[in-house]
């Protein structure tokens, strides 16, 4: 069980860090909305991303591409990205090294 607060991102999106190691980071995204966003951005962090449940059409660089449950994939460093909620659900992203913005 996380011991970390649930911080409210944007409308309908809140986060969740999991656990957290210099060099490792986990965290949850819960879109509560369809339409709710992770707006568009970019970090000098490695990012791999798991949907547990919901679906969301991602831009990564110059592709676009929707993931539903089951789904993972991995946005290198400095790449621009952000996704759109189409059905309210869970993404679980892991950074390496960890984002001490999110502590």
């Amino acid at each position: 069980m996380s011991t970390f607060p649930e911080i409210t991102t944007g409308p309908d999106v809140t986060r969740q860090v999991l656990s957290d190691h210099p060099d490792l980071m986990v965290v949850a995204f819960r879109f509560g909305e369809t339409g709710a966003e992770g707006a568009l951005h970019d970090h000098p962090h490695v990012q791999a991303t798991f949907c547990e449940s919901g679906r969301f059409l991602f831009t990564v660089g110059d592709r676009s591409f929707e993931v539903a449950p089951g789904d993972s994939f991995v946005v290198p460093s400095g790449v621009t990205h952000g996704c759109r909620c189409i059905e309210p659900g869970l993404l679980v992203d892991s950074f390496t090294p960890r984002r001490d913005d999110f502590l």
